[in-house]
């Protein structure tokens, strides 16, 4: 599934297109993704102007004048390209996929009057697990796929304070704390592995182990905040990581796969200075987890 690095970078690359174009026409090719769209949605966007495009967590947010937001989200194999007339995007010199999206799984088509002439936003997902929903921007925080979200992890507001408050007396493995969705909004199994052996810290120490008795942060914890927002803010300049489905609305890769430390390096020395482990593989709650036993402590 697309973590928020894949889905910053999706938004990044639709914004020069989107913003401030006029959506002529919504063309739904079928009922439903993983929910029916809401009803009316393909007319509720006609005609409306979108004035910007957001991200919250995993989610795309598409303001449109008038105040309403199209939510999206893409799921386990979602993407969007961009095309003019019958010529898909790419950035010039930028290793990119071939066409290979097949065209049946097309299933949602914007179509853009923009600055830079007609273009068409298009939405593929060949396991049809993304969605699309339409909300007012003013019951955006309130709203039940945002209103339990914890801190994202790009900005200052991610500290070990913040991450103290969540994790004290918490009896649970670190890794299943920082996948909690209310703890950290965004975070997934990729960036959490790789953050945590730049911390030095096991995926199945107890979180509350990193606060002291008496709520405060130790030293650990500070180093684990920092590792997430650097490992993050990586991953979004490396434009995410190309892994199977993902790739950006230019149809050009990201690269931070080749940047792994530990995700998916089972049985490869670890890249700590002076560390002679190995990376290794478990399972947790179902989802693997890559760490090093000898530095991950």
């Amino acid at each position: 599934m697309p973590e928020l690095p894949e889905v910053e970078t999706v938004r990044r690359g639709l914004a020069p297109v989107m913003e401030g174009a006029r959506i002529v026409r919504a063309e739904l090719r079928r009922a439903d993704l993983r929910f029916p769209f809401p009803p009316g949605f393909a007319e509720s966007l006609a005609g409306r102007r979108v004035l910007s495009l957001g991200r919250r967590a995993k989610y795309l947010l598409i303001d449109l004048e008038g105040g309403d937001v199209v939510i999206a989200h893409l799921g386990m194999s979602g993407s969007f390209r961009v095309a003019a007339g019958d010529a898909e995007h790419h950035a010039p010199g930028a290793f990119h996929l071939p066409r290979g999206k097949d065209e049946r799984h097309d299933h949602v088509v914007l179509h853009l009057d923009a600055a830079s002439g007609p273009q068409r936003v298009i939405y593929n997902d060949p396991r049809r697990f993304g969605f699309m929903d339409l909300a007012r921007r003013d019951t955006i925080a309130t709203h039940v796929f945002f209103r339990e979200l914890g801190e994202e992890p790009t900005g200052n507001a991610l500290d070990a304070a913040y991450l103290a408050a969540k994790f004290r007396g918490r009896q649970t493995p670190l890794k299943s704390a920082l996948l909690d969705q209310k703890n950290i909004a965004g975070l997934g199994n990729i960036y959490v592995c790789e953050a945590l052996w730049r911390a030095h810290l096991s995926p199945q120490r107890l979180a509350g182990s990193l606060v002291t008795a008496a709520g405060r942060p130790k030293a650990e914890l500070a180093r684990l905040a920092e590792a997430i927002r650097d490992v993050i803010a990586q991953a979004i300049e490396a434009g995410g990581s190309t892994l199977r489905d993902h790739i950006r609305a230019d149809g050009s890769l990201g690269y931070f796969q080749h940047s792994f430390s530990v995700y998916d390096q089972e049985g490869e020395p670890c890249r700590t200075p002076g560390c002679a482990g190995t990376i290794g593989r478990i399972v947790q709650a179902g989802r693997s987890t890559f760490h090093c036993a000898a530095c991950q402590r």
